[in-house]
């Protein structure tokens, strides 16, 4: 008894559209078919015409992209210029309430107080807009990517590199640096 055939018909569709056409294209080289010439013609455009698509589509997509990216920078850092135009303002506040002494402290008192009020509601401004200082203490190991040295000076003491008074503070907006904190920093050799 004979085994049925396997129809393989419908089991690769792609295969057999090629099939068919490399027939048609066969049958139409020794013709010369002018429909086969205007299929081929129409293939191309229909290639083309889908790799503009597709590349039309990559690019609005990095365009989205970019915008998303360029809309979370602004919103994260477009206070900057604002907040370094207020930095003199803090150094300003904090220089007047160093330069009190004891005898203006209890003649002043209500004025300093108002100082220092204002001082520290600048400060939660500051914070609430993601700006926060950067106060080194004496001892702290010295940081290019935050420091500045203003100078250097042999302290007895001190190890080489370890900041010996502050004299600004810094401040960074999230990640970035606004302002460094300027400091002298000690030039003590190891012995």
């Amino acid at each position: 008894m004979a085994e049925p055939k396997e129809d393989t018909f419908l089991d690769d569709p792609e295969a057999l559209e090629a099939e068919m056409e490399a027939a048609l294209e066969d049958e139409a080289q020794e013709e010369g078919d002018p429909v086969l010439l205007e299929l081929d013609a129409l293939r191309a455009e229909r290639d083309e015409l889908k790799d503009r698509l597709l590349r039309t589509l990559a690019e609005s997509e990095n365009v989205r992209k970019r915008a998303d990216r360029d809309r979370r920078e602004a919103e994260h850092y477009g206070g900057t210029r604002l907040a370094r135009d207020l930095l003199p303002v803090y150094d300003n506040l904090h220089r007047a309430l160093e330069a009190a002494n004891k005898e203006e402290n209890e003649v002043a008192s209500a004025v300093i107080e108002g100082v220092e009020l204002t001082l520290r509601e600048l400060l939660n401004v500051f914070s609430k807009h993601g700006v926060t200082p950067i106060a080194p203490d004496a001892g702290e190991q010295f940081n290019p990517n935050e420091h500045e040295a203003m100078f250097e000076a042999p302290v007895p003491g001190t190890k080489a590199g370890e900041i010996i008074q502050v004299m600004t503070v810094g401040f960074m907006l999230h990640d970035r640096l606004l302002r460094p904190a300027q400091v002298g920093v000690s030039s003590t050799p190891a012995s």
